[in-house]
């Protein structure tokens, strides 16, 4: 069923728990996080990244998540990270029910001026817009925020954003950080900073940069690292855990963002396909068991967000 993402949040911030939002790339990782939902009776926001639409095509990305939505339960589209103007116009005009503009790096007026901009493109076609205040550090994508560059949300300071922009969401820096490698040193998250920024915005609020790296699935891409010669792959990577992903959901984050994790979860399970069963020329059969990975990762965060059972 095909819905808004400001549908989606507005019924998690009433019964207080978050939906999962998936970067989906290609068929494999869409159909598993789908069978996850479906399973799970979960509401879902599937979203391709602006490396996802250069890579496979926005016309083809859209064919996949329409057919995907054609369900029981809610669907949104959704554009993550745009930062291209011209590509945020074009993914409203050709059918995403969802947006992000991402001018977290932009100086607060210019961030302002633009996502206004996109807001009301938006409202013309009913489609949803999420904003962003305070820079994320960290690699993912095309989105690339250096540590000095990263800096944490201001709560009075997202308080006149969202109400200045209209914006129907907004995602929020309380030390997250895209890409496997989120923590050096203590794993924290300010819990009390975003208690403070739910108290004075009235838009549902977005945590990125928030996979967990599960560390048994960084062991199970080294179980055949000798044969491939990458012993190192994904040394020194770190998540954010599931209690600290509940505290936040607790205080106020109802949309969290997972790429990292099932990136993981599909080298994984190919790797393992790739060693065990050498001879297959079958790409159905090497990517069954990266499937399967996805989908319980997918599954297991649908759960931990509380929206497992909300469709």
């Amino acid at each position: 069923m095909l819905t808004t993402s400001k549908k989606i949040l507005a019924a998690a911030d009433k019964g207080g728990y978050a939906v999962g939002a998936f970067n989906v790339n290609n068929l494999e990782i869409l159909q598993s996080v789908m069978e996850a939902a479906v399973e799970a009776r979960s509401p879902v926001i599937l979203q391709t990244s602006e490396g996802a639409v250069e890579y496979a095509g926005i016309d083809f990305l859209l064919a996949m998540m329409r057919t995907a939505a054609t369900g029981k339960v809610p669907v949104a589209m959704h554009l993550d990270h745009g930062k291209n103007l011209k590509l945020i116009k074009k993914a409203i005009d050709s059918g995403y029910t969802s947006v992000m503009f991402d001018g977290s790096t932009l100086p607060y007026k210019k961030n302002v001026a633009d996502t206004k901009k996109v807001v009301a493109w938006a409202r013309k076609k009913g489609v949803s817009v999420e904003a962003e205040i305070g820079a994320i550090k960290g690699i993912e994508d095309l989105v690339s925020v250096s540590e000095k560059e990263a800096f944490f949300t201001d709560p009075r300071e997202a308080a006149r954003f969202a109400k200045a922009t209209g914006c129907d969401a907004l995602a929020v820096s309380i030390g997250t950080a895209h890409g496997a490698r989120k923590f050096k040193g203590e794993q924290t998250l300010d819990i009390g900073r975003l208690a403070t920024i739910d108290s004075l915005v009235k838009a549902p609020l977005v945590l990125h940069g928030a996979s967990g790296i599960s560390p048994e699935l960084v062991e199970k891409t080294r179980l055949y690292c000798d044969q491939l010669e990458d012993c190192a792959h994904l040394e020194g990577s770190s998540g954010v855990p599931d209690d600290m992903i509940r505290a936040a959901v607790r205080n106020g984050i109802r949309k969290i963002n997972i790429d990292s994790d099932l990136r993981i979860a599909f080298t994984a399970g190919l790797r393992e396909a790739i060693v065990r069963d050498h001879r297959s020329i079958d790409p159905r059969k090497l990517l069954g068991p990266a499937k399967r990975l996805m989908k319980d990762v997918a599954m297991h965060k649908m759960q931990l967000f509380g929206c497992a059972g909300k469709a």
